[in-house]
């Protein structure tokens, strides 16, 4: 297996909901919902990078492709983590995500480790990490 992920896809309770937080909220580009002719094959893909794609898919439908049984969601069990190439950009996209209707939990901060980073939540409890590593400064 090669180390890369090409598609992030999370499980959400209301499909245009969630797209309306990524796209209208939080400017992610989007074709918006596609596969709408399919039993359990609607979902929304969002370009992140070159050739990396944020999908949002209803729980239900995730949950009967997989063969898994729908479980309540984990928030702590694992973060998303968008990192930018400058300090001030942390708070910018915090306060973007609030103003979508993100839960804020955790302001930005100065971390232990020399960065600066904030927690928040969105509409169906996964939570973002946004931060600016010095260490790790994307190229955009």
């Amino acid at each position: 297996m090669r180390p890369r992920i090409s598609v992030l896809t999370l499980g959400v309770e209301d499909l245009e909901r969630a797209v309306a937080f990524y796209r209208d909220g939080l400017g992610l580009p989007t074709e918006g919902i596609v596969g709408k002719e399919f039993e359990h094959g609607a979902v929304a893909f969002f370009d992140l990078q070159s050739q990396v794609k944020l999908a949002v898919w209803a729980r239900d439908d995730l949950a009967h492709d997989t063969g898994l049984p729908k479980t309540a969601p984990c928030p702590t069990g694992f973060t998303i983590g968008h990192n930018v190439p400058h300090k001030d950009e942390v708070d910018l996209i915090m306060e973007q995500g609030r103003k979508a209707g993100a839960k804020i939990l955790k302001p930005a901060w100065d971390t232990f480790w020399g960065g600066y980073a904030g927690y928040f939540q969105d509409l169906d409890g996964h939570v973002w990490e946004i931060v600016w590593n010095p260490a790790f400064i994307p190229v955009d």
